[in-house]
């Protein structure tokens, strides 16, 4: 079968246009900068760590702990462990980034996460976000997979004065 021109700028636009939707790197405006500081801190570096804290998650769409306490300048090591049934995550941020990232994952559920702050796990497996929380206030952290949020899959981490 010939493929005629208009045959080929069909193909090529949707290939570019499906390239576009993956294209753009994370949630919060395409671009991925893995050791700049954000209004929840920044990447940490492991070997930096101040402690480890480990977060279980589970299929009553609760993680355990739900509220924890750091300082400011603390660099965490979190352990993050799926022992439910159904895929999970856990993503930080602020409340109106989890929001807007809800939304998105509401269009593309099978979203692959590759920012430094979120981790995405299949049942019974383990992974790990090392952050520094540099600033004052709150942290909030959700499951985002469609429906574990609305069934209360959140929590969050109070950052205090050092």
């Amino acid at each position: 079968m010939k493929y005629t021109t208009i045959h080929k700028f069909i193909a090529l636009s949707a290939l570019f246009l499906s390239g576009a939707a993956f294209a753009g790197g994370n949630h919060a405006g395409g671009h991925s900068h893995d050791n700049e500081e954000t209004a929840i801190g920044k990447p940490g570096v492991v070997s930096k760590a101040n402690r480890t804290v480990t977060v279980v998650m589970t299929d009553n769409m609760r993680y355990t702990p739900a509220d924890i306490q750091v300082k400011q300048g603390e660099t965490v090591r979190f352990i993050v462990k799926n022992n439910g049934q159904v895929k999970h995550e856990l993503s930080l941020g602020t409340q109106k980034e989890l929001l807007e990232h809800l939304e998105q994952m509401k269009k593309f559920p099978d979203m692959e996460h590759d920012e430094p702050s979120k981790v995405t796990l299949s049942p019974g497996q383990q992974g790990e976000i090392v952050w520094q929380f540099t600033k004052t206030g709150t942290v909030n952290f959700a499951c985002l997979m469609p429906g574990h949020y609305e069934a209360g899959m959140k929590g969050a981490i109070k950052v205090g004065k050092k």
